[in-house]
């Protein structure tokens, strides 16, 4: 079992950043790759970003390439999402999630075993 807590979300004005965390605990040596989702009100969950969590290897969906940066911190178990230039668009909800099987990189919620809560991110103009 892990926990996942994410942190760092809110109300931003376009063009504006943000970073969220990703907080794990539990069972945690095992982790394969992290992610980041979102969804929007009325829409599917969509994969943003995911990261190797042993090698540190990224990958980026199109939407958030270049203006979205994926890390980890492996000693405090905690990935980030830092995003820049935000666009109204970008408001959702954003989710973590953990996956154990060893696939790459890991783009469909279902690849997926545990998920945090969510936190809210509002972009206005």
């Amino acid at each position: 079992q892990v926990q996942l807590v994410e942190s760092g979300g809110g109300s931003v004005q376009v063009g504006g950043s943000l970073r969220l965390s990703c907080a794990a605990s539990g069972c945690t040596s095992d982790i394969y790759v992290m992610g980041w989702f979102r969804q929007a009100p009325g829409k599917e969950r969509e994969f943003l970003s995911a990261i190797h969590w042993r090698g540190g290897g990224t990958y980026y969906v199109d939407s958030v390439k270049g203006r979205s940066t994926i890390s980890r911190d492996k000693a405090n178990n905690t990935m980030y999402l830092e995003m820049y230039s935000l666009k109204t668009e970008d408001t959702a909800v954003y989710y973590c999630a953990a996956g154990y099987t060893w696939t790459w990189p890991k783009t469909s919620s279902a690849e997926y075993d545990y998920w945090g809560q969510g936190t809210q991110v509002t972009v206005s103009s």
